[in-house]
């Protein structure tokens, strides 16, 4: 198996790991594909995709229905996409993505997680290098060979596919998204879930107690409702 697959078995039980965290960040972004291409979902590419995302973490359908709607508001403030770099302890380095409508409270609350944690936030483009920044979709693996999925799928960019028990992950570059999805949905293969990772390039593995002062940072910034997703080269 290649590094997706192992980034992804690191990351599984971390990830979404709190229902209320989880409708956060769908409900933002659901905000920015509404404010990006509409509220209709059937010409909206990015809206079938986070309500495809909504129904795998559980998100009841009146919510989804309430986000777009509320969403559709001309007085609804947009989210912006923002992303931070920076180090932690050790020489980690650690990418963070955001989705904020106040950047001012978001950029003093990131930077204060470093600070306190001895970490040192950086500039644009000093650690994102060091991540490949992929696709993915979970699409339901019922009567599919994973084999014949990614010799099929190799022309629309994929890298890696691989099966585990919640269906089958399909890995490609961040630009391969447009071509994967409509070719999954012209052949009606169902889409469970889609997003985006970075992947580290290398990782470094530390000791037991020096894994814990990266923690600390990590977890602060896990908790912050601005914070989308946080990505490190720690070895998990």
């Amino acid at each position: 198996m290649g590094r997706a697959f192992e980034f992804r078995k690191a990351r599984k039980m971390k990830r979404w790991s709190a229902m209320s965290k989880a409708f956060t960040r769908i409900g933002k972004d659901i905000v920015m594909a509404v404010k990006e291409g509409g509220p209709d979902p059937a010409s909206n590419s990015r809206l079938r995709a986070v309500i495809q995302n909504a129904k795998a973490v559980n998100m009841p359908k009146d919510n989804v229905e309430r986000a777009i709607k509320k969403a559709s508001d001309k007085s609804q403030g947009d989210y912006k996409e923002v992303i931070f770099e920076g180090y932690a302890p050790h020489g980690i380095a650690i990418l963070v993505e955001t989705a904020t409508d106040n950047n001012t409270r978001t950029v003093a609350n990131v930077r204060s997680y470093f600070n306190k944690c001895d970490g040192s936030l950086g500039t644009s483009g000093s650690v994102v290098f060091m991540f490949d920044h992929t696709c993915n979709f979970r699409i339901n693996g019922d009567g599919l060979d994973p084999e014949e999925i990614e010799l099929e799928f190799i022309d629309f960019g994929a890298e890696e596919v691989f099966a585990d028990e919640d269906g089958i992950l399909i890995y490609a570059p961040f630009e391969s998204f447009g071509a994967i999805q409509a070719e999954l949905e012209t052949r009606e293969i169902e889409i469970l879930s889609s997003g985006f990772e970075r992947i580290p390039q290398v990782t470094k593995p530390l000791t037991a107690e020096q894994s814990v002062d990266v923690e600390k940072l990590l977890e602060k910034l896990e908790e912050d409702d601005d914070v989308q997703n946080v990505y490190h080269t720690m070895a998990e």
